[in-house]
């Protein structure tokens, strides 16, 4: 097998300063090279570890003024950039191994010349590649191996809603038409088929993450849809307080497998981490006073200090094979709801959902609401209630950015009273001047 590296063209800038990304595929004392689709800022490449990095725009613009900010890469982007790059290693691999089966002898030429067989342009009489569904039908074909499900299930819906506006209105969505008029008929679109606010909201930027990602790869993409601005509908979000907590692990379960089950949602509640990561623990992931593992949604290195709940929990499997009982998901969700009501979790809940501008609300007993993901926003709740400030709670439950943390947290009105005495509980001298 050869070895395989990705370098940047820094003599070939386009006329926006974006550099094409090169593999440089060597076998033995032979080297050749092919060129990506992918078309980068210098700003957002690193050499040394020969993938893309994130810059605060800020710090980019303060160093080149004179950079497009639409180019500058944000972290949903860089992923799906490494990601693509992660894609080409693994196709060369995967040609080698192709050779190797055959029993074919292979060398650096004929391994580049599959890779570039393999993305050759179609031709004009097929089907155009500016169709923006097969561009997205390609990236999940290309991505299958190496992204979450979840995150590719995103897409597929996305390309489904697409195909069936096109059908809806016997036309064709491509990159050059797309613009301000578009976006508006395809957010009715959305409407129209049933999606509540925030779905149509996540269908509408999952699209123009794509045509960020389709103007990168070298795509001429219209500008004529950056002014249409994605609405999104506030909501709570749903979490226990501390007596609700307490009421939780004080209640008497009907099994040992739903005590099991609760034992893992008050684990996610002590410690911020996802279903997901949890189901994957293995002893190797738990150190003295820690856990560090590698977050399976955002593939990055977490570590979480362990308290004495937490690690009570742990310590009630030490003889398992797991560190802790972990069943699916949807057998869990069920369990969970029917422990919290129970344990008389069932303070009555409004939930309001908006489509388009029709308002619906219905009106249930906190219980149905609660899922295993309600561990994870009841610890981001309850740390910012002890005190925890916002980025301290971000490092330990791997939140990436504010904005995608505030829609987790739910400020309580416990924490309210908190935050004012600290501010004006001790203020005695102005109380005696009034």
């Amino acid at each position: 097998m050869g070895t395989i590296r990705f370098n940047i063209r820094k003599d070939k800038p386009n006329k926006d300063s974006l550099l094409p990304v090169e593999i440089i595929y060597q076998l033995h004392s032979e080297r050749a090279t092919f060129r990506t689709s992918i078309k980068i800022l210098d700003a957002n490449w690193c050499q040394k570890t020969q993938s893309a990095i994130f810059i605060e725009k800020k710090k980019v613009l303060g160093s080149a003024p004179k950079t497009n900010p639409y180019f500058i890469l944000d972290k949903k982007e860089v992923d799906d950039i490494n990601d693509s790059l992660n894609a080409y290693r693994k196709e060369i691999r995967d040609i080698e191994k192709g050779y190797e089966l055959s029993g074919i002898v292979y060398n650096c030429k004929t391994i580049i010349e599959k890779l570039k067989s393999a993305h050759k342009p179609k031709s004009k009489r097929s089907e155009p590649v500016n169709s923006i569904t097969d561009f997205i039908k390609k990236y999940i074909s290309d991505h299958e191996l190496i992204r979450e499900r979840s995150s590719l299930k995103i897409y597929r819906t996305l390309q489904n809603h697409i195909t069936g506006f096109q059908d809806k209105k016997k036309c064709s969505v491509t990159f050059s038409n797309i613009d301000y008029s578009f976006f508006s008929a395809f957010q009715n679109y959305l409407v129209a088929q049933g999606l509540n606010n925030n779905s149509v909201a996540k269908n509408l930027s999952t699209l123009k993450t794509f045509l960020n990602y389709a103007k990168i790869h070298g795509f001429e993409v219209s500008e004529n849809y950056r002014d249409f601005k994605i609405k999104k509908e506030s909501h709570d979000v749903i979490a226990l307080t501390q007596s609700e907590l307490e009421q939780v692990l004080n209640a008497e379960v009907k099994s040992t497998s739903m005590s099991q089950i609760r034992d893992v949602f008050c684990f996610s509640c002590f410690t911020g981490l996802r279903f997901s990561d949890i189901k994957n623990l293995k002893r190797e992931n738990i150190k003295v006073d820690s856990i560090r593992i590698t977050v399976k949604k955002t593939k990055e290195q977490l570590m979480v200090p362990l308290t004495p709940f937490s690690m009570s929990i742990l310590n009630r499997y030490k003889n398992y094979p797991a560190p802790l009982p972990v069943i699916s998901n949807q057998k869990s969700n069920r369990a969970i709801k029917e422990i919290c009501k129970m344990a008389g979790i069932d303070e009555p809940v409004e939930v309001v959902k908006f489509y388009g501008a029709k308002r619906e609300s219905n009106v249930y007993p906190k219980y149905e609401l609660i899922t295993m993901h309600t561990g994870r926003k009841t610890f981001c709740t309850l740390s910012l209630e002890r005190g925890m400030n916002a980025e301290e709670v971000m490092k330990i439950s791997g939140h990436r950015s504010y904005a995608s943390f505030s829609r987790y947290v739910k400020i309580t009105e416990q924490r309210s009273k908190v935050v004012m005495s600290k501010a004006w509980g001790e203020l005695k001298s102005i109380l005696k001047a009034i």
